[in-house]
């Protein structure tokens, strides 16, 4: 019998960004497998569904803003935008009776808000916290104005379908939120512009000494913030089958957790969209374990902060230890 003289054996490893969301699906099966234990219907199937599609909703919300902060920036206005445009868009429905208006309504009005940011950035020179600060203000204040103290709703069941209609028996803003994901991850990691995008939030004179059309490409990524605002607004509207000045506001926090807690650096130049979509998920479960274990509503901001906070915390941690191997 021959033996081998030696044995190679070499174990697998894997890149720190596929580590960390494999770290993140874990922790995301072991909250489930515990909620699961005390109450068994949260593994029911519809439950479930019902889970994944308040986390795109969400994640529809957070993925502009991770793009925005990967490419070293940062958009306040996303939950304001979504609100002017839902409104915008459900004005447009209710007026011609022609669901196709007011979705071109939202998105033109999505984009055109997300342009605004990038403009002032970059002709004004102001910082990104700043400007979408002020644009959440702005585009806020026209929402009331617009909307006079009124709600607009019964939108028609073919706009509806966006929201609460199922294809394949998953509710279809899961769909749009796989679309979408899809979208942004090729245009990250597969275009020379996703590669720019690492490059500016990582180091902006770098990339700008190194001949990246720095302006240019800060205008582009808050444009696509601007649009996927504009998308999720749709399905918002699809949902709730009204539009009044406050929807967008309690969205914006949830949508930084969530990009946070995700794994992108809020100092720019790392993180994915996948990891979006799982601390959006994230965000989910930890909300409905709540409700599943009868925990006040008063508690559920106490709970998310510290979640965002550890996030936070881990980011810091994780940017000085790359400073100092550097």
């Amino acid at each position: 019998m021959t033996v081998p003289a030696t044995l190679d054996i070499r174990p697998s490893s894997l890149s720190p960004d596929a580590a960390a969301l494999l770290g993140r699906f874990v922790l995301i099966a072991l909250i489930a497998g515990a909620l699961t234990a005390v109450d068994p219907g949260f593994a029911s199937v519809s439950n479930l569904l019902n889970m994944l599609r308040q986390a795109s909703l969400l994640f529809l919300v957070a993925s502009g803003l991770t793009l925005v902060i990967i490419g070293g920036g940062l958009d306040l206005s996303v939950g304001a935008n979504l609100t002017l445009s839902a409104c915008l868009a459900a004005a447009a429905i209710k007026t011609t009776g022609n669901p196709w208006y007011g979705v071109a309504v939202a998105i033109g009005a999505g984009t055109l808000i997300g342009y605004a940011n990038g403009l002032m950035i970059n002709r004004l020179q102001l910082p990104p916290f700043l400007a979408t600060f002020g644009m959440l203000w702005v585009a806020q204040g026209i929402a009331y104005w617009f909307m006079a103290g009124q709600t607009i709703y019964g939108m028609p069941m073919s706009f509806r379908y966006f929201g609460t209609g199922f294809f394949l028996g998953v509710p279809l803003p899961i769909w749009i939120t796989l679309v979408v994901c899809l979208a942004c991850s090729i245009l990250l990691h597969r275009t020379t512009f996703g590669r720019e995008a690492y490059f500016m939030g990582a180091n902006q004179t770098a990339a700008l000494l190194s001949g990246v059309p720095v302006e240019r490409r800060r205008l582009l990524l808050y444009v696509l913030s601007g649009l996927t605002a504009g998308i999720a607004s749709l399905v918002y509207l699809a949902r709730l089958n009204a539009a009044e000045p406050g929807i967008g506001e309690p969205l914006l926090l949830p949508a930084i957790a969530a990009v946070l807690v995700g794994g992108t650096s809020l100092f720019g130049g790392n993180g994915n969209i996948v990891g979006t979509v799982l601390g959006a998920i994230l965000l989910t479960i930890i909300v409905n374990g709540l409700n599943l274990l009868n925990v006040a509503a008063t508690w559920h901001p106490f709970v998310n902060g510290a979640v965002v906070l550890v996030a936070i915390i881990a980011d810091l941690v994780i940017s000085r230890r790359r400073s100092g191997s550097e």
